[in-house]
């Protein structure tokens, strides 16, 4: 999870209309699902991002409106459901296969029917789906993971912390034609991206 309020963020990635927009439409959310996962997903201990760091990464990756998004780190499904709700065709990988089954089998449950949740790494992406308008992950990496600047969508974006394990950069990640421009935005910390084109594993 982020290590800082969306107060110190880098406000000049985004607009306080997209943020109050993302805060508008949260509101309007299915709140008695969304508390399901929430609750569900804290007695598992599973980390739920606050509505601030939300709106902050849904914004950077303009998300609202996006036809088709990747998220990296299921984790309790929430995020997922949320992007779901705003009208995207969602993929979601998780590494750890006993959280993706349990995921996947709370989103349906609550009703959220179309979000496709995959256990795999999440490093390599989702060809299948591709491309992706946005992508957002939720895991600190060395660096970007080059097979999911390959599944961006022409004038898509990627956000997602660069750095070591104790300390990144948000970046923002946009693609035009075959070009990609990087934007690093303000210190962050992130648990460890792990996969091929991330951190190794646990032995």
């Amino acid at each position: 999870m982020l290590a800082y309020t969306m107060e110190n963020a880098c406000m000049s990635a985004i607009t306080p209309s997209l943020v109050l927009d993302y805060l508008a439409a949260l509101r309007r959310l299915p709140h008695s699902e969304l508390e399901v996962i929430a609750k569900e997903g804290h007695a598992e201990g599973l980390p739920i991002v606050d509505p601030q760091t939300g709106a902050l990464l849904h914004t950077l990756a303009r998300t609202a409106g996006a036809k088709r998004v990747l998220e990296i780190g299921t984790g309790s499904g929430y995020q997922a459901a949320v992007l779901a709700y705003l009208g995207a065709e969602v993929t979601t990988i998780e590494r750890n296969g006993s959280l993706a089954g349990e995921a996947r089998e709370r989103l349906l449950r609550l009703g959220f029917d179309s979000v496709r949740v995959i256990d795999g790494d999440g490093t390599e992406g989702y060809p299948a789906g591709a491309p992706y308008q946005a992508i957002l992950v939720a895991a600190a990496a060395p660096r970007v993971p080059p097979p999911l600047i390959g599944q961006l969508a022409d004038g898509g974006r990627l956000v997602m912390p660069v750095g070591d394990r104790y300390r990144q950069d948000l970046e923002l990640i946009y693609k035009i034609g075959k070009e990609t421009s990087k934007h690093f935005l303000d210190p962050c910390q992130f648990i460890p991206l792990v996969g091929k084109h991330g951190w190794p594993g646990p032995k």
